[in-house]
């Protein structure tokens, strides 16, 4: 089942109703006719268009619905090598995203999340809990290897991150790094909204069906809050993971059902209200998942404990 194409675009038809883009897609001819994979032609809602995030990044400062990534990007990094049929010129959809192949499980996975008087300790070994993943590598006889042969492996390490457990606000906001920039409540590492070569990762990447996928290293993450977080997620505000600078990620609802958007938001892609926190309703900073990029954090609000915990996206090519 996919749990994401599902939820995206239920939320995408809540963006579109708050005043999303609704641009015309180069994959269709303006009257809702799109291409699938398999070359056929198929009726699609505008609702169903999500933002492409590609352009939106920063190396100078924050700035709301971009990335303030800390490197600049690498045209030639490994990555999705062929833009999919549900990738517009300036809008992309998810009801038409293929996904990766296969239904791993892994019963070793590991993650927890305790508490001192000061901290709160985090440990996974990086392999999600209750759920399954993708066939990594990508075989070749996938048809998500056409548009992403993604050769790493699956691999688990232990990562133990010590948090503050009353974050605080830094001087002013930070860059975001390679690497995680959290761990969500499956046990997976969170990256950017960027991959490689500084485009919409969650829109170019072919993902498997909870949205996550392997970098080199082995280091499996997601660059969202997938969709199979996003389903067990109710009422206003729930918890569904930890930024490396102590802040909460929260799915919120709206009072009307919809996600947040990026106007509701500041420019690290958070807000101050009142949430679960520490066992008890308390008002304080936290992140937003959103259906439109940068989908998480864009940029940390707070001083990140850890700001690197994957290797850089490959020396430049020839």
């Amino acid at each position: 089942m996919r749990w994401s194409t599902g939820y995206l675009l239920l939320i995408a038809v809540g963006l579109a109703a708050c005043g999303g883009s609704s641009a015309k897609s180069q994959l269709g001819d303006g009257n809702g006719t799109t291409e699938s994979p398999s070359g056929q032609s198929t009726q699609s809602s505008v609702a169903a268009q999500l933002p492409l995030g590609d352009g939106k990044v920063s190396t100078t400062g924050p700035r709301s619905g971009w990335v303030w990534s800390c490197q600049a990007a690498n045209p030639n990094a490994p990555g999705a090598q062929l833009a999919g049929p549900w990738i517009g010129t300036t809008t992309w959809d998810p009801q038409r995203k293929i996904h990766v192949q296969g239904d791993v499980q892994w019963p070793a996975a590991r993650f927890s999340v305790s508490t001192t008087s000061t901290a709160r300790v985090v440990t996974t070994n990086r392999l999600p809990v209750h759920e399954g993943t993708g066939v990594f590598p990508i075989s070749a006889s996938d048809p998500a290897a056409r548009y992403d042969s993604n050769p790493n492996a699956i691999t688990a390490a232990t990562v133990r991150v010590s948090l503050p457990l009353t974050p605080k606000a830094a001087a002013k906001p930070s860059c975001l790094g390679f690497g995680g920039i959290g761990v969500l409540n499956d046990g997976v590492l969170l990256f950017d909204a960027l991959d490689a070569q500084g485009r919409d990762a969650v829109a170019h990447e072919v993902l498997d069906v909870c949205d996550g996928h392997p970098a080199p290293g082995g280091i499996y993450h997601h660059h969202d809050v997938p969709g199979c977080l996003m389903v067990t997620a109710s009422g206003p505000a729930t918890l569904v993971g930890y930024a490396f600078d102590g802040y909460g990620i929260y799915v919120i609802h709206k009072s009307d059902g919809t996600l947040p958007t990026n106007a509701d938001l500041d420019a690290c892609h958070g807000t101050t209200s009142v949430v679960p926190w520490n066992g008890k309703p308390t008002r304080i900073y936290h992140y937003v998942a959103t259906a439109e990029f940068p989908y998480t954090l864009g940029c940390f609000h707070g001083t990140p404990v850890i700001n690197n915990t994957g290797p850089p996206p490959g020396p430049p090519g020839p």
